[in-house]
């Protein structure tokens, strides 16, 4: 039996679960199963059960890993409301709407976590609040707290503006939704700066 080492054991984790967040968000959490998963990764069902406990253990894992790196992505943008324009102009870009697989968890997967465990579901919770509370701050610096609910809806028109575009089939009536969701968006950000 060859023995791996901590290092290589969590290199192989992260790549099952960096490979299993694309698929997931490309496919959805029903339409992914674990062998599917698992060979993305490079490798067999065998080696599932010695990384994670089950598939809704992995689907958590990788909700907040994907939530984690789209909060890094945030960071580095511009701050104050230029900062804001710009998540919001990428979130709701043509290159967001045509790569699930590379976009937010949120917009591929949200009817999906509504349906899975507990742990799923904190686990996308504690996500989505840290990328909104990082939102509220670049609003509101000095009180992020007076802002997080209104932020929060304004992220959930934003979701929703992108799964419609993504169902709808006339591209151009597509595009025109994710344009009036930078607008709308906007106007309602601009709104909870000035209250």
């Amino acid at each position: 039996m060859v023995r791996y080492s901590k290092e290589h054991k969590q290199a192989t984790r992260q790549r099952i679960v960096e490979t299993a967040g694309r698929r997931l968000k490309r496919d959805g959490i029903d339409g992914s199963g674990v062998a599917t998963l698992m060979a993305d990764a490079g490798l067999t069902n065998g080696a599932f059960y010695a990384h994670f406990a089950s598939k809704e253990d992995l689907v958590a894992t990788a909700v907040a890993h994907q939530l984690r790196d789209q909060r890094e992505t945030l960071s580095a943008v511009a701050p104050g409301r230029a900062g804001v324009e710009q998540i919001v102009r990428a979130y709701l870009s043509v290159e967001h709407r045509d790569s699930p697989g590379d976009g937010c968890p949120s917009a591929a997967l949200l009817d999906e976590i509504g349906r899975c465990a507990d742990a799923t579901k904190q686990a996308y919770t504690d996500g989505v609040l840290a990328v909104i509370d990082d939102f509220a701050t670049r609003l509101a610096p000095e009180n992020p707290q007076s802002v997080r609910t209104k932020v929060l809806s304004v992220y959930a028109g934003m979701v929703g503006t992108m799964q419609l575009s993504r169902a709808l089939a006339d591209r151009q009536l597509a595009d025109e939704v994710l344009e009036q969701g930078i607008q709308n968006a906007l106007t309602l950000l601009d709104a909870t700066q000035q209250s």
